[in-house]
């Protein structure tokens, strides 16, 4: 059981992995008239999908480990250790082709680190088996299910909170909003700044609208523009809209 818990969470592993990718080809489809935004957020409905089809398969796996605990099954240990090791093999070998640059890319590091979390808990299977095979104890496979299908919640429950802050149009993770006014009242001319918002049209694309209060007449209103979206696409905002409003009558900066 402990086996297949780890296999559940490979399974979803590998299920992410193609769910994404296929996402990310359809990401690249350009905008229609229906779907004027393109489909950027197909990325996000693979990632809820995952995440719950993940989360659904732990909780399988865990009410299972309280089932055996009751009763227990006889376990044929062999083929489980060996099993386990080969999980730990394929772990450990991924995440080295991922190390080299890990240190330098986000995304690699990100994905270097849930490889080595994975041998991690192949390798709770691998420990599991052999105590089994020492002791008798089966049991112990039931607990160590239960403990892999907690793991494996847990991740499933931070992809799928993850892919309902984009459907909710949080801020994305690595915005700092108030990095992000800092910087547009930072530009020449501009007076004051309202109506920001942040959010993201994919799991890798940030957006942003603001209304900039400057006077009229003014600088190049287009060298302000390009100069802004020059600023805000270093902190990871890559499409904005930005609109220039003149100061209202009533306001202390008019």
């Amino acid at each position: 059981l402990a086996l297949i818990g780890d296999a559940v969470h490979n399974l979803g592993d590998v299920g992410g992995l193609l769910a994404g990718w296929g996402a990310e080809r359809l990401s690249r489809r350009p905008a229609t008239a229906r779907f004027t935004y393109g489909f950027g957020r197909s990325t996000e409905l693979a990632a809820l999908l995952n995440g719950l089809l993940v989360l659904v398969a732990a909780v399988v796996v865990i009410m299972e480990g309280l089932h055996r605990l009751q009763d227990p099954v006889p376990m044929v240990s062999g083929p489980v250790a060996w099993a386990a090791a080969a999980g730990i093999a394929v772990n450990l070998g991924s995440a080295r082709l991922f190390g080299a640059d890990g240190g330098h890319d986000l995304n690699r590091r990100a994905a270097m680190v849930h490889l080595l979390t994975d041998g991690a808990v192949s390798a709770d299977v691998l420990v599991s088996a052999l105590l089994v095979t020492l002791t008798g104890w089966v049991a112990l496979d039931a607990l160590t299910a239960i403990g892999v299908g907690l793991a494996v919640a847990w991740s499933g429950w931070r992809l799928l909170q993850q892919a309902l802050l984009v459907a909710l149009d949080a801020v994305p993770p690595g915005i700092d909003t108030t990095e992000v006014d800092a910087v547009l009242r930072s530009l020449p001319g501009v007076l004051d700044v309202h109506h920001v918002h942040v959010w993201a049209m994919s799991t890798s694309q940030n957006a942003l609208t603001a209304h900039l209060v400057r006077h009229p007449g003014g600088d190049d209103d287009l060298a302000l523009l390009h100069e802004a979206k020059r600023r805000l696409a270093h902190l990871g905002i890559a499409h904005s809209t930005l609109q220039l409003d003149p100061p209202s009558p009533t306001s202390p900066t008019a």
